[in-house]
């Protein structure tokens, strides 16, 4: 029945709504002009019809100022509680009119006219007012949760308030209270709901049954909100966040609207702002080509080469649709940039060589490389001719066409490599610093390096995808092996810091971004799995949603990776993520490796090929970084 009532009210049209309010504050101020009289007089009281005259122009006087106040602008469902000291300021105004009215009427007259019954008014239609805003707000406000998640909302401030707000209309949810690290708010009620200290959120997931918890923390810093998930995770409850406050601000969300827990939060990374200069001078008036520039780390690069204004932005990719998407969506975000979409191989000296020298490239970020380890396990041959023999040609043909700079975008997996992916990208290292080596002899002032890094969350052909898909599938979720651990980080980090280590090149570098903590593997899967508000099942708990199995190694898959060969070496640059270890120029028997292979190559043997691939490495484990000083 209430119910009912509720929905009929809140269906009515607006001006009804507002009339009906007004009427009920005539109806209060009415009742509280008579209870004055009755408290100021300690007994039952009968008005005379001048004192009902009198009387009455308490609510006539009242509302010209209310509605000049705004009483009857707000909408009484999201009506604040700062608006009670409106309604304060509003009844001191129209008591204070009424008292002059009321002491002129007893000027004329009027019997018993106590001089305290204003004050009495005051204090009694304020509460009647007040009450009854507040108390319909809480009827009107209140939908029917019985079906809905509950919520906590981590974070007791402005974001966080009004997130409840908007979350008091939502049927499908019903906030149930907020968490707080600041002792300040702890014990509180704000908006109706209570402030709990986060030690004692087990015991409200449980008692309250929560289901949802939505973290409303906009400035927080990723530490600080990977510290918040960590304690989050342990229990059985969605995790979801409010939009940054930027985007709030520019009204990308609205405060209502939220979003899945950033799959990045999981790395509890600190970011370091980019460095303007560094970006500027590698990037602004000048001519750079990104190849691959439709994959994940080359069209992360290009957006962000695009927003630093080069003279031309040249996206060369072998695959069609790829590169036909990264060259739509610069289009559309930089409508005035000189673009030049080139489709075509690495492998194609000929086209390379060609356009180098008709757009005067000055800089090269060289990402076109295939990547997945079991696939080139099983394709060996294609893995050298793209990853080797196409790094090959495109460096010496810029090392000819005069190129300022050359950054070749590595892998973890060339150190020690144990697959065909990782020797491939190793080679391509050695490649690099053959160029640098001739470049020095030829004092033409290029610089050729390598950025080497780990694995990019979310990246093609990354774990992170294949988790997604599986959990939407309802599992299991398949790793290699429990003890696996890989370094991550995001795609956004890793380009701006490949950016920012081209132009603190000074040639034959090999850039090392700092990947902080390797991360468990089965940990990710973990995380990924509560993200989507599931269990994990387990021995210990066969009623899980989600299975994860381990399927065994991989042909060239490492338990862990490793981003040095020799940590003593390193040394760090004016930016703190990145790395450097210089390389002495010394490239052995190149010459002769890279014919043998590109013949085994040609003759399409694979046995040759990982031979000659491995054989050249092993031969050449005396790391140069060792040697550097």
């Amino acid at each position: 029945m209430l119910e009912r009532m509720r929905r009929w009210a809140l269906a009515l049209p607006r001006p009804w709504k507002r009339a009906g309010v007004a009427a009920a504050d005539v109806v209060i101020l009415s009742a509280a002009v008579w209870l004055a009289y009755v408290l100021r007089l300690g007994r039952a009281f009968v008005p005379t019809p001048l004192q009902a005259v009198v009387g009455f122009a308490a609510p006539v006087v009242a509302m010209p100022v209310f509605v000049r106040l705004g009483l009857y602008r707000a909408v009484i469902r999201y009506i604040p509680e700062r608006a009670a000291l409106t309604i304060v300021q509003a009844m001191a105004i129209a008591s204070a009119i009424w008292a002059a009215v009321f002491f002129l009427a007893a000027l004329s007259g009027a019997a018993n006219a106590p001089r305290s019954l204003p004050v009495l008014y005051f204090v009694i239609g304020t509460a009647f007012v007040a009450g009854s805003r507040f108390a319909l707000k809480r009827w009107l406000g209140v939908p029917d949760h019985s079906d809905g998640a509950r919520v906590l909302i981590y974070g007791a401030n402005d974001a966080g308030i009004q997130l409840a707000s908007a979350l008091g209309a939502d049927t499908s949810r019903r906030v149930v209270g907020f968490i707080d690290d600041d002792p300040a708010f702890l014990g509180r009620d704000l908006v109706g709901y209570r402030v709990h200290p986060a030690e004692i959120v087990g015991d409200l997931i449980r008692d309250l049954g929560v289901n949802e918890v939505v973290i409303s923390l906009p400035r927080a810093s990723a530490v600080r909100r990977h510290e918040i998930y960590e304690l989050l995770n342990a229990y059985p409850v969605k995790i979801r966040t409010l939009p940054p406050i930027a985007d709030l601000a520019g009204g990308k969300y609205r405060v209502g609207e939220l979003q899945e827990i950033d799959i990045d939060d999981l790395l509890g990374r600190s970011s370091v702002p980019a460095d303007p200069a560094l970006l500027r001078q590698m990037i602004e008036d000048r001519t750079i080509l990104v190849t691959g520039a439709g994959g994940s780390i080359g069209s992360e690069l290009s957006r962000l080469i695009a927003r630093w204004h080069p003279r031309r932005l040249v996206l060369f990719d072998a695959n069609e649709f790829a590169l036909y998407e990264i060259d739509r969506r610069i289009a559309i975000d930089h409508p005035g940039l000189d673009r030049a979409p080139v489709l075509g191989s690495v492998c194609n000296g000929d086209l390379v060589g060609r356009v180098l020298a008709e757009h005067a490239v000055d800089a090269v970020f060289h990402a076109a490389a295939y990547k997945h380890v079991p696939l080139l396990e099983a394709n060996v041959v294609e893995a050298v001719r793209n990853n080797v023999l196409g790094t090959a040609e495109l460096a010496r043909a810029a090392l000819a066409a005069d190129v300022g700079h050359f950054v070749l975008i590595s892998t973890d997996k060339a150190v020690h490599p144990t697959s065909a992916m990782g020797a491939t990208k190793r080679w391509a290292e050695i490649v690099t610093v053959d160029c640098a080596r001739r470049a020095a002899e030829a004092g033409s002032g290029a610089c050729f390096c390598a950025v080497r890094f780990g694995n990019v969350l979310g990246s093609n052909g990354s774990v992170v995808p294949l988790f997604k898909e599986q959990i939407a599938g309802g599992g299991p979720v398949t790793l290699t092996d429990d003890r696996m651990t890989r370094y991550f980080m995001s795609v956004h980090e890793a380009a701006e810091l490949i950016v920012q280590a081209g132009a603190l090149s000074q040639g034959a570098d090999f850039f090392l971004l700092e990947m902080g903590a390797p991360i468990a593997i089965r940990r990710l899967a973990e995380n990924m799995i509560r993200l989507a508000g599931l269990s994990v099942r387990t021995p210990d708990r066969p009623d899980g949603d989600i299975e994860i199995k381990a399927v065994g190694a991989r042909p060239g898959e490492k338990l862990e990776e490793q981003l040095f060969y020799d940590v003593a070496k390193v040394t760090r640059t004016r930016q703190p993520k990145i790395l450097r270890a210089r390389r002495t120029l010394e490239t052995g028997p190149l010459e002769t490796a890279l014919a043998q292979l590109r013949a085994a190559v040609e003759r399409a043997d694979a046995h040759a090929a990982r031979d000659l691939l491995f054989g050249f490495i092993v031969e050449r484990e005396a790391e140069p970084e060792a040697k550097a000083g």
